[in-house]
């Protein structure tokens, strides 16, 4: 009888990350592949990327919705309690053997403590990292203490979860998921990509893209930080702009505001988008000369694309970097001097020679083995590994 084994889901991001390895799983006889989809997915705000994965061929097997009425950090608590709701009735009709869960987002602690509570094996993908600038760091943190099996991104990773107490034989260095997407995916021409974008005109010698989200545990408003990066983009007018929409963290309403104002007010080098996707974002980065803002993909997955990141303000702080990432403060004159080295001969050509920690070959196939060597053996219960 084939594992039951659900991947639960709640962004654009996370998607495009795990697409391949949900293939790989549903492809595999000895799995029964489930889905179940949350949050932003569901939200026609957010772009309704539920659509996505159906469009992927994959079916949705469970809908969590948790769309809160505000913008606050008490409505994301309230949220998080729709979604732990929500994520036991689902639970407890689909009986999933194990639910793998990527990173550390608010719902997914939520989905986390879900599956600890019906003694549901967790499998976490992407722990260990450090992310000194947001409260997901203490959420990651927290989902491996959930966690039964641990695929992490890097070496260094993989020693934090084991110094977090965690079983080493449980705990396996597979690389990451996004850099595994850039090297073995189909991805569309420039002129195909353009189209795409009703004609916006893309330049990998000058064109930006560029991504904001809330610093979680940043004092400043993210709205007031979100317009000293728009400062610092009208300093290079011959810049075309990609400019994508924010995650739902609390401040992201602002932000999006923001995005399509500054779009409205820039309509001849400027292009905001809801959400690109797995399969138009990573086609950009072959296609745009830097990568500006705080996501994660610009440590992640950007220095696999050989052009350089400016990694803006707090967010991504404490997290293992290439060298062609530009680490710079949150303040427009700052922002500015980073991009501008960007865009320099000499930064791109360091970005060119540089190595990505994240990168392995065969990233999806360590985590299938992984996990299908773990099933047989699954349970919740562990013991305190001490060094």
């Amino acid at each position: 009888m084939p594992y039951r084994i659900c991947i639960a889901t709640s962004t654009r991001a996370d998607w495009g990350l795990l697409t391949p390895l949900a293939g790989a799983l549903r492809d595999n006889p000895q799995v029964e592949l489930q889905i179940l989809a949350t949050n932003m997915h569901l939200s026609r705000r957010c772009g309704m990327t539920v659509d996505e994965i159906t469009d992927a061929g994959f079916t949705v097997d469970a809908r969590v919705p948790m769309e809160a009425p505000g913008d606050s950090p008490a409505d994301r608590v309230r949220a998080m309690a729709l979604c732990l709701e929500g994520t036991a009735d689902a639970f407890e009709r689909l009986r999933p053997d194990a639910v793998i869960i990527l990173g550390d987002r608010y719902e997914m602690l939520a989905v986390a403590s879900a599956a600890a509570m019906m003694r549901i094996p967790v499998i976490h993908i992407a722990g260990g990292t450090v992310s000194e600038g947001a409260v997901d760091d203490s959420i990651r943190h927290a989902i491996t203490k959930l966690a039964s099996l641990h695929l992490a991104e890097t070496d260094e990773s993989r020693r934090r979860i084991i110094q977090m107490g965690e079983d080493p034989g449980r705990v396996v260095a597979t690389g990451a998921l996004g850099v595994w997407n850039i090297m073995n995916q189909p991805l569309l021409s420039r002129a195909e990509l353009e189209e795409s974008l009703d004609g916006f005109p893309l330049d990998p010698e000058s064109t930006l893209l560029v991504t904001y989200h809330p610093a979680t545990l940043d004092n400043g408003d993210p709205a007031a930080r979100f317009y000293e990066l728009l400062g610092a983009l009208d300093m290079f007018p011959r810049s075309n702009i990609l400019l994508t929409h924010p995650n739902n963290d609390a401040g992201g309403e602002a932000i999006a505001a923001l995005v399509e104002d500054y779009a409205r007010a820039n309509p001849d080098r400027v292009k905001a988008v809801t959400s690109l996707g797995m399969r138009r974002y990573l086609s950009a980065l072959r296609h745009v000369a830097a990568v500006v803002g705080n996501s994660s993909s610009g440590i992640v997955e950007v220095p696999s694309m050989h052009i350089p990141t400016v990694d803006v303000g707090i967010r991504q702080k404490g997290r293992l970097c290439s060298s062609s990432v530009i680490h710079c403060a949150d303040d427009c004159e700052s922002i500015t001097e980073a991009i501008a080295t960007a865009l320099s001969p000499e930064e791109r050509r360091q970005a060119q020679r540089a190595t990505n920690p994240y990168y392995r070959p065969d990233t999806v196939e360590l985590m299938v083995k992984a996990i299908l060597d773990f099933m047989p053996r699954r349970a919740v219960a562990k013991r305190f590994h001490n060094l």
